[in-house]
Formats: C-alpha cells, sequence, structure tokens
C-alpha cells in the first residue's frame, strides 16, 4: 500500500513532464548524468525546487552517461544553403572554370537559393552552367535530408521516454497487484515498438549523414559534419504563380526547342509539388500542432480533476512527438520541392520529384 500511494503522489508531476514537451520542430534532449540510487532520490524529492519531482524521469536522467549518438567528430560546418553549396562545388574540381566565369553577384544568387534572380542566359553563355547548377541542387537536397533526419531523432526519443514511463508504472503496478502482468504487456509492447522506431531513425540519420559525406567527396576525411538544429523556416507565403511564370519564359527562350517543351512539362510538375508541399507544411504547423496543444493542455485539466488517466497522458505525449515528425517531414519536403522548382526554372531536370508521403517517413530518405 505505501508503494502505492507513493507512486499515485509523484505521478501527477512525472506525466506532467512529459506532456509539457514543447510542440516545437527543434526540440532537443538532454544528456544523463552520473547515476544515483533511487531510493537516495526518492528520498530528496521533496527538497527539490520544484517539490516532488518524478521519479522515474529523475531515474533516467540520472544513469551512467553513455556516448552521443551522433555526436560530432572533426568538426566541419554545413550550417547554411551557401556552406553546402560551396562545399559541394569543392568536390567537383572542374567546375572551377565555369564558376570563374560567374559574376559576384550571381555565385551570390546560387550560393544563397536565390535561382530566380539568376541570370537565364548563362545557360547559354558559361559552359557547365547547368552542371553547376545541378551540383548545388543536390548538395543541398542530400543536406536537407540529413538536418530533417537529425532533428526528428528527439522526437522519436521523446516518444520512447514516454513508453519506457508507462511501463515502469505498469510493472510497479503489477509489483503492488494492482495490474495483471497480461496489463502491462501491452505498455512492453509499446516500449518496443517505440525503441524499434527509434533505432530505424538513427540508422536512417546516419546513412543520411554518411550520404551527404560521399556527395561532398569527404569519404576518409570526415566521419560527421555539423548540422544545424533544424530545417530553415519555410515561408508564410507563396510566390505567386504568375511570376513563376515569367521565369518559365525567360528560360525557356535560351533552350533549344525540344528542350523547351520537356522544360514545360517539368515546371507543371515541380509548381504541384511546391504548392502542395506548401499547403501540408501550413496544414501541420497551423492546424494539426495548434490542435495538438490544446487537446494536450486539456487532457492535463482532465487528469488534474480525475476526469482522465495517466494512461491518457502518455498517449498524448506520443501523439505530441508524432505530429513534430510530421511537421518536420513536412517542412523537409517543401525545401526540396522549392530546390526542384528553381532548378528546373533554369532548365534543370530532374529525375523525379518529392514524393509527399508525409512526416511519418522522415525516418525515410525523400524522394528526389
Amino acid at each position: 500500500m505505501t508503494l502505492k500511494l507513493k507512486i499515485k503522489h509523484v505521478w501527477p508531476v512525472m506525466v506532467l513532464g512529459f506532456v509539457s514537451i514543447p510542440l516545437t520542430l527543434s526540440a532537443q534532449t538532454t544528456a544523463p548524468d552520473s547515476g544515483t540510487d533511487w531510493r537516495n532520490a526518492n528520498d530528496a524529492v521533496g527538497q527539490l525546487k520544484r517539490g516532488h519531482a518524478d521519479v522515474l524521469k529523475w531515474e533516467k536522467a540520472n544513469e551512467s552517461p553513455s556516448t552521443t549518438q551522433g555526436q560530432v567528430a572533426n568538426g566541419l560546418k554545413l550550417l547554411t544553403i551557401e556552406d553546402i553549396t560551396r562545399q559541394a562545388w569543392r568536390a567537383h574540381r572542374d567546375l572551377a572554370r565555369s564558376l570563374t566565369r560567374l559574376d559576384t553577384a550571381t555565385v551570390a544568387h546560387i550560393v544563397t537559393g536565390r535561382w530566380t534572380e539568376v541570370d537565364p542566359s548563362l545557360q547559354r553563355k558559361v559552359d557547365g552552367m547547368d552542371e553547376v547548377l545541378e551540383v548545388a541542387v543536390q548538395g543541398r537536397k542530400a543536406w536537407l535530408q540529413a538536418v530533417a533526419t537529425r532533428q526528428a531523432l528527439a522526437q522519436y526519443r521523446a516518444a520512447l521516454d514516454a513508453t519506457e514511463a508507462a511501463n515502469e508504472l505498469g510493472r510497479r503496478m503489477v509489483n503492488v497487484g494492482n495490474w495483471s502482468k497480461l496489463q502491462q504487456t501491452q505498455m512492453q509492447l509499446a516500449q518496443s515498438t517505440a525503441k524499434m522506431n527509434l533505432v530505424r531513425a538513427q540508422y536512417t540519420a546516419d546513412q543520411a549523414q554518411a550520404g551527404l559525406i560521399k556527395l561532398l567527396g569527404l569519404r576518409g576525411q570526415y566521419t560527421h559534419v555539423t548540422l544545424p538544429d533544424s530545417l530553415p523556416d519555410v515561408p508564410p507565403q507563396l510566390v505567386p504563380r504568375d511570376e513563376w511564370r515569367k521565369k518559365v519564359t525567360a528560360i525557356q527562350a535560351q533552350l533549344p526547342i525540344a528542350e523547351g517543351i520537356r522544360n514545360q512539362s517539368n515546371v507543371e510538375l515541380a509548381l504541384a509539388a511546391y504548392q502542395a508541399s506548401h499547403a501540408l507544411v501550413k496544414g501541420t504547423r497551423d492546424e494539426v500542432l495548434k490542435v495538438r496543444e490544446f487537446i494536450s493542455e486539456e487532457t492535463l485539466l482532465h487528469y488534474n480533476g480525475m476526469l482522465s488517466s495517466v494512461w491518457d497522458l502518455l498517449d498524448e505525449s506520443r501523439n505530441q512527438s508524432q505530429a513534430v515528425i510530421d511537421a518536420i517531414g513536412a517542412r523537409r519536403d517543401f525545401w526540396i520541392a522549392e530546390a526542384d522548382l528553381q532548378w528546373v526554372l533554369q532548365g534543370g531536370e530532374p529525375e523525379s520529384f518529392v514524393s509527399l508521403g508525409g512526416g511519418g517517413d522522415t525516418a525515410a530518405p525523400a524522394a528526389h
């Protein structure tokens, strides 16, 4: 009975910690500290500034430290689109001659992603201009994928934290006779699934990083590169379709007839991907995440009023993590679609356009 009351006493604060995970796309986890005895921690919780602290969460945070996954080695920084573009060009020394024929303003437009400001006549005037742009866009896509998979890891870890807490509570309830072993198995399965999802996500992030390093010709020099914590913000409004049409007319005047016809078809596909991906970003950001935050807050209020259970709160914590993963995937897809559109408007021809599968596939390579 004593254990039962103790769990009931500390659990509300524990759950509050889980459900208060912010719905941002750059949520991070903290590294664990050194191990401490559980009983000593339980005795000390009343002395903490927060009052009765979350015992299970405390245990998790004070396990023996391990090597941080994805820890950066060697220190090459690729924090911006400009960084990745210039590094991609360095991997292709044959582009040096073409790049020297471009003025400073044109280079600045390309490396900062403002390709619509690049003079389309350069495709005809500068040998290798098409390859300059292709290398830039392929490096950018690989960078976007690597950043997105790394950013999603924090959410997979948060989901695992919630399932581990639920399983531990279930185990303790079985020990004091409040639950059957059969009831706990549901928590065990949820924890196992969350573990496997994290393993997949970590593997995919590692593969994306390795693919980026290979694309940049850095294998044997770097094992990891420093990436930003999150993808760039998506613009609130799209560039009007009429403005894109003007760019289409300008580039097609520089292309042979056959290429111009093919380019027109690619423009339609690229515009469709650009518009649809932006709509999905707005849907996840302005609707799903806001509704999910409201549900989380209401669930907590209901719990405090004894109208919902601990399990409702933990389920909502997992739902929050999945919503953020979906939002990361939508943002990644938009920037890939935007890169393809700008490339097409310079006469480029992507092999395929982004597949808008949603954030659930953030742990899988984006289709390019």
